[in-house]
């Protein structure tokens, strides 16, 4: 499994973490505007119950000895990986993904990194014998050129899926449009994706060249 879900938050009060996602993760000067996706104006609380559900629901569905990846931030780090354990999932690691192009803020540390939770369902067993690096550095997607406000580069996604097995079934129950499947589908690997936003599964369908009528 490898998911991008809502992090609920952009911002360091409520109010400002509670606007749409077009304003919380999109310069206002933006020449591409992406319109918005749902679930991203979640309280801690409710954020933790939610995450545990739908982590508690792919544990059920994944066989032993899946291995699970889901991205965050710094502010939901901690929450994500409670929901992840409390969701049957035995914590594993922590993946840096190094971001050169994040934007610098002055006087102060940039937000240049977010965090992949690596968890896996029983006993973790190796399926090759590399040895995968803890931090990987690729650019964010630009404006232009993204088809979801908080898409994920192609090459990092493929990147992590060296950890799984070179014929698995992966899973994104948030698919937006489609990465995830992308980076699967070019290593090789079968994809099912899930996604509540019409418009966003209608592009994933047209990327991943599926039948929209379905």
């Amino acid at each position: 499994m490898l998911t991008d879900p809502p992090y609920s938050t952009g911002g360091i009060y409520a109010g400002q973490r509670q606007q749409p996602p077009s304003v919380k993760y999109q310069s206002s000067d933006a020449q591409k505007k992406h319109h918005d996706f749902h679930g991203d104006n979640r309280d801690q609380r409710s954020f933790i119950t939610w995450a545990t559900l739908w982590l508690s629901e792919c544990y059920r569905v994944s066989k032993p000895g899946s291995v699970l990846m889901t991205f965050t931030d710094w502010r939901q780090l901690p929450a994500m990986s409670d929901a992840l354990q409390a969701g049957g999932w035995l914590w594993r690691n922590i993946v840096v993904w190094d971001k050169p192009t994040a934007r610098p803020s002055l006087g102060n540390f940039k937000n240049q990194c977010e965090y992949v939770l690596v968890g896996v369902k029983g006993r973790f067993k190796a399926n090759h014998r590399q040895c995968l690096p803890g931090v990987f550095k690729h650019s964010i997607v630009g404006h232009q050129r993204r088809m979801h406000l908080p898409e994920k580069p192609i090459p990092l996604l493929i990147d992590l899926l060296a950890i799984a097995q070179d014929d698995c079934v992966v899973l994104d129950p948030f698919m937006g449009s489609g990465t995830t499947g992308k980076a699967a589908l070019s290593t090789g690997r079968k994809f099912i994706g899930v996604e509540l936003d019409k418009g966003y599964y209608n592009i994933a369908c047209e990327r991943l060249f599926l039948n929209r009528s379905k």
